[in-house]
């Protein structure tokens, strides 16, 4: 069997909390800064996108109205990322690249839902009156605008990539699949370049409801994630986070220079319901990368939420030679774009040649010296699937 393809990362787009773009990023991250907003749904803290002109990635106002926020993040990040890669208005290239999305069911009306619980409460809901309220209160257009393939199309419309389109759904486990799809398919020689990525929207009420239910939201004040484990829950997070993946031979044949190398990509989903099913998971995905605890940090997407972060955090601590960085303390947490946010802080960081310094007031995340030539990212949902992805520098 031959071996499989080598697969390159040579675009990045980033937009974000911090602002847009990779300058801005690393600027951001080395100074440790942090935009949360803890009075707009308060007692709930967000990191809202930063202000963005849409307009730079999407210059149609008429694209632009038909799109949620959260797909507006996504197209934009997306544009950012074949700005990086070189190829935004390639024809030739867009025609044939494939995409790969992780996508979330888009934004509910909270009004309507508002009302329907009130009236629930007090008594004023009779049989049937659900499904009439539904019928007769929500926009025509929200259904459609709740289909998770709508980013894809949106990008193929702005954009032009018009390859092979597959958009996967399935909160964290979503985005982890969909790289895992990418460099199986470019490593087999299914594909030569692809567009892999996710996008988020925090600034969301329903989303702050649903997650309530299930008691996974932090409350104010803000705190990094592993300080919370007397307060535990995670922020939402607002970020597009896109890269462009493509095979050795097809980067060097247009003179492409790579960010990073993409080895591997594995995923679990562990059975949450038994205690340190996380940690197992973890612990079993971790040989199959081939990293070397002296030479790896990690970038982790830990959430902030009990009990996946300190099950999360036990199996970091039999590894204490990593430096590691939680995405969740400066991102928040960006559920569909957790996954290939790590992957573009860790590409970031190889092509910089350092890892950007913790920002963890209880020591738990540790510096490290020379520049990383291997950098595991890692995800486990707040409530299913686990994944780890090895990123190296290019030799």
């Amino acid at each position: 069997m031959a071996e499989p393809k080598e697969v390159w990362i040579t675009g990045i787009g980033l937009l974000s909390s911090l602002g847009e773009g990779l300058d801005a990023h690393w600027e951001a991250l080395t100074a440790k800064r942090v935009n949360v907003d803890e009075t707009r749904l308060a007692p709930y803290v967000i990191h809202p996108i930063a202000p963005v002109s849409f307009d730079a990635q999407i210059p149609k106002k008429g694209d632009q109205r038909q799109m949620e926020t959260w797909q507006r993040i996504g197209v934009y990040a997306a544009g950012l990322a074949l700005d990086s890669a070189g190829v935004k208005g390639n024809q030739e290239i867009l025609s044939r690249m494939d995409m790969i999305v992780a996508a979330g069911g888009g934004e509910r009306d909270l009004k309507v839902d508002l009302a329907i619980m009130n009236a629930d409460a007090q008594g004023n809901l009779p049989s049937g009156a659900i499904n009439e309220k539904l019928m007769n209160e929500l926009r025509p257009t929200l259904f459609l605008a709740q289909l998770s393939n709508l980013l894809a199309g949106n990008i193929a419309i702005v954009h032009g990539v018009c390859g092979t389109s597959r958009t996967f759904m399935g909160e964290e486990a979503s985005s982890i699949d969909a790289a895992r799809n990418a460099v199986a398919r470019i490593g087999a020689g299914q594909s030569d370049i692809a567009l892999v990525g996710a996008a988020h929207n925090g600034d969301r009420g329903d989303l702050l409801m649903l997650y309530e239910f299930g008691e996974f939201s932090l409350k104010g004040p803000y705190a990094p994630v592993w300080a919370r484990k007397d307060k535990p829950g995670f922020a939402l997070g607002s970020v597009g986070a896109f890269l462009v993946m493509e095979s050795r031979e097809h980067a060097e044949a247009r003179g492409a220079k790579p960010y990073a190398k993409l080895t591997k990509v594995v995923a679990d989903l562990a059975r949450r319901k038994e205690p340190g099913a996380v940690t197992k998971s973890l612990q079993a995905m971790w040989p199959q990368l081939g990293a070397t605890d002296d030479e790896t940090a990690v970038i982790t997407g830990a959430t902030g939420a009990e009990p996946a972060t300190a099950e999360e955090r036990a199996f970091l601590g039999e590894h204490p030679g990593l430096a590691v960085r939680a995405t969740g303390t400066t991102f928040g947490h960006t559920i569909e774009a957790q996954f290939p946010l790590g992957l573009a802080l860790a590409a970031l960081s190889i092509s910089r040649g350092a890892l950007y310094p913790a920002n963890d007031p209880t020591g738990f995340e540790v510096e490290k010296a020379g520049p990383p030539t291997q950098i595991v990212v890692m995800g486990a949902g707040h409530w299913q699937g686990e994944g780890m992805a090895l990123v190296e520098a290019v030799k």
